[in-house]
């Protein structure tokens, strides 16, 4: 469910889905911390950029993700918005987390390379030069 504002805002491609996710709250499936930017032409009817917005959803849909997300470790991300028939209409996708081993592998790898590159840039450096 959208405002007037948001879906000027969206026209223009103001969208910005980075750390957003979609959850469900009282049997409503609600889309979070998705940032539509304010209407540069909308006054005091603006909406708040990082609102929650209610997904509207089939009831057989809706059934359907809630079966998929009470999987642990599993979570529904929205990939894409785009009109249809002068409709926004929103993509999500079912994502798995990563899990606390991987994260720590990711983040010695992370280490390792920064290392190396440090490494690297010092002996190009020479022996007498000053950092």
């Amino acid at each position: 469910m959208l405002t007037g504002t948001e879906v000027k805002s969206l026209r223009e491609g103001r969208a910005n889905l980075r750390d957003a996710y979609a959850a469900f709250d009282r049997g409503e499936l609600y889309l979070i911390g998705v940032h539509i930017s304010p209407y540069a032409q909308g006054n005091i009817f603006n909406h708040d950029p990082l609102r929650n917005r209610k997904l509207l959803l089939h009831k057989h849909e809706l059934k359907r993700l809630v079966g998929k997300i009470q999987r642990t470790g599993y979570t529904l991300v929205p990939t894409k918005l785009y009109f249809r028939d002068g409709r926004v209409k929103v993509e999500v996708a079912l994502a798995r987390g990563k899990a606390l081993y991987d994260k720590r592998e990711a983040l010695a790898k992370k280490d390792a390379q920064r290392e190396m590159e440090r490494a690297l840039r010092a002996r190009e450096r020479g022996p007498h030069s000053r950092a």
